[in-house]
């Protein structure tokens, strides 16, 4: 019985995950679609970050987890981790429509402590073949490591 319990709450926990993450990917559509008519400036580069950033990858952390980690989350964990991600992806996107770099920098922060977090969910050995945490583990890296060139490109093109 308890093992059931434990699967039932590693795909709950990734179900969280891409259910917000298919609200952002379906927001990042709309915006795409309101985004040559009304002339927004940096509509289509809104909605690429909502579809592929906020989205996709969200999406990916809760699968990769659920398959991943070596024991099932915490709901409290698991509830840290899509907190952080969503406000620091809420904060970069307005930051950057509102053409204020500070607030982007705080976003890029707490999606910091977010990879952090999903980094420390699968250490170790893991609940899976190699290849998957490895390649698990340098999309959170090469996601972290995205961050700075974001964050300083949002101070170069600051009004």
């Amino acid at each position: 019985m308890a093992g059931m319990d434990s699967e039932r709450l590693r795909w709950t926990s990734s179900s969280t995950f891409r259910v917000i993450a298919t609200a952002w990917i379906i927001a990042g559509g709309l915006t795409a679609a309101v985004t040559g008519p009304l002339h927004l400036e940096y509509g289509s580069w809104a909605a690429a970050y909502q579809v592929l950033v906020a989205g996709i990858a969200q999406s990916a952390f809760g699968i990769a987890q659920a398959a991943l980690a070596p024991q099932p989350l915490s709901r409290s964990t698991v509830a840290t981790e899509l907190v952080a991600w969503n406000l620091g992806s809420l904060a970069v996107l307005a930051g950057t429509v509102l053409g204020a770099p500070l607030i982007v920098d705080a976003g890029g922060v707490v999606l910091v402590v977010a990879l952090a977090l999903l980094i420390r969910t699968v250490r170790g050995k893991g609940d899976g073949p190699a290849w998957a945490l490895w390649t698990y583990r340098l999309l959170l890296v090469v996601i972290l490591t995205s961050i700075p060139i974001g964050l300083t490109l949002a101070h170069l093109r600051a009004p």
